[in-house]
Parts: C-alpha cells; structure tokens; sequence
C-alpha cells in the first residue's frame, strides 16, 4: 500500500511537471508549425468519419429511446429540442471525447513511445533539436484545437441523426425540425460544452504524449504505454466533465 502511494504520487508530480514544461515550451521560438499542421490532420481529418458516424448514431438512437415516452403525453413536438440540448450539453462531447481518447491517445503513446524505445527522442537531442518542442508541443496543441472542432461538427451530424430518427413515425422537414431545435437550444448550452471540450483535447494530448515520452526500456512498454493512455485519458474525461457540469450549474443558478 505504501509502495503504491508512492508511486503515485511521484506519477502525479512527473505529470505536473511534465505540464510546466509544455507551457513553458508553447510560448518559446521557434514554433514547429509544419509539425502542428501534420498533427491537426492527423488527428482531425482520420478521426472524422467515425466520429461523424458515432454522433448521427447517438442522434438516431436517443431520438427512438425518447419518442415513447414523450408521445405518452403528447409532447412529441418537444423531441427535437430535448435531444438536440442532450446531445449538445452532455452526449456528444463525452463520446467524442472518448473516442479520441482511444483513438488519438493511444496512437500518441505508442508512437511516441515507440521512438523512446528506439532511441530516435535521444538522436534528437544530439542533433540539437527539442524533442519536447517538435514532438510534445505540437501534439498536445493539436489535440487541443481539434478535439472542439470533431465535437462541433459531431453536433450537427448527431442532430441530423435526430431528425432522420424523427421522422421515421412522424414527418417534419428538415427547416421545421431545425427550427424547433434552435428554439431550445441556448447560447448557455453551447458555451460551456464547447469550452470543456477544449480541456478533453487538452488532457488526451497530454496524457498519450506524457506516457509515450516517459516509457520504459524494451518493447513490451509501448504496449503498456498505449493501454495506459487510453484508460488515464478515459478517466480524466469523465472527471473533467464532472468539474464541468458542476461549475456551469454554480454559474447558472
């Protein structure tokens, strides 16, 4: 028990640290740009097709789960409001988030941690180039801006979910059904769920290049830094977003 509280306290002060660095790291020149640019791609433009699916799904599904009970009594025109406010306030960016967690943090981590294996973050140094700069820096900026941008776009492709879901018992065009969900939707809704969502990005950056770069000798330890990403990732998700929901109702009431 003592060994473990050890060790995680010594894992949670590497983290802080390894955080002071990146912020230290961010606001100095020179700024890999070209690096940046790849990583935006990497992580926006090769995650959007499953995260456009994930999010016309989540729209589909929660739209056919809440039509019974809402035609119940009788307020089925109140459908597209109360989906479209659940999948932009709470759904979407909680699955978007964890679908980056596992797709980006895990690459992340076992690339990075792949090049700690191979000595090439070591060859880096030698040849007078940051590593920390040109491989951390960029990732975890990239992740940042991304993650708010996939969550964006799922919201759109989720509530086009709700109207396809919708009208499968009923019918509504599709300006009808945008109409009504923009009568619900407020500006409250989207602000905060927009802006953890910069920390979701920020935390799955973090944490996939801070379990890569610190990886252990050996072959086996990218594996292990993969699966870790991916869990402390997940995990931070969810605590991130209970910080979140409790500051937004503090602030709302």
């Amino acid at each position: 028990m003592l060994a473990y509280l050890r060790s995680t306290f010594n894992d949670t002060g590497s983290v802080v640290l390894f955080t002071g660095r990146f912020f230290k790291e961010a606001v100095g020149r020179p700024f890999e740009w070209n690096e940046f640019i790849k990583q935006c791609y990497a992580t926006g433009n090769k995650s959007l097709p499953l995260v456009g699916i994930t999010g016309f799904i989540m729209g589909l599904v929660l739209t056919i789960q809440s039509r019974p009970t809402l035609a119940r009594f009788g307020a089925e025109t109140m459908l597209p409001g109360m989906v479209a406010v659940s999948l932009v306030r709470e759904v979407i960016p909680v699955v978007t988030a964890l679908i980056c967690a596992g797709k980006i943090s895990s690459g992340i981590g076992a690339e990075l941690g792949s090049m700690k294996v191979t000595e090439q973050i070591d060859a880096m140094e030698v040849s007078a180039i940051n590593p920390y700069k040109y491989l951390v820096v960029t990732r975890i900026m990239a992740a940042t801006l991304m993650i708010p941008l996939l969550t964006i776009f799922s919201d759109f492709v989720g509530v086009f979910g709700g109207f396809v879901g919708f009208n499968i018992h009923s019918e509504a065009n599709l300006s009808r059904y945008f109409s009504l969900v923009l009568t619900s939707v407020d500006f409250i809704d989207m602000v905060p769920a927009t802006i953890k969502t910069f920390f979701f990005g920020f935390a799955i950056g973090l944490i996939g290049c801070y379990k890569g770069f610190t990886a252990a000798n050996g072959t086996a330890s990218v594996g292990i830094a993969a699966n870790s990403a991916v869990v402390a990732a997940s995990f931070s998700i969810f605590i991130i977003d209970l910080l979140a929901v409790q500051l937004t109702d503090f602030l709302t009431t």
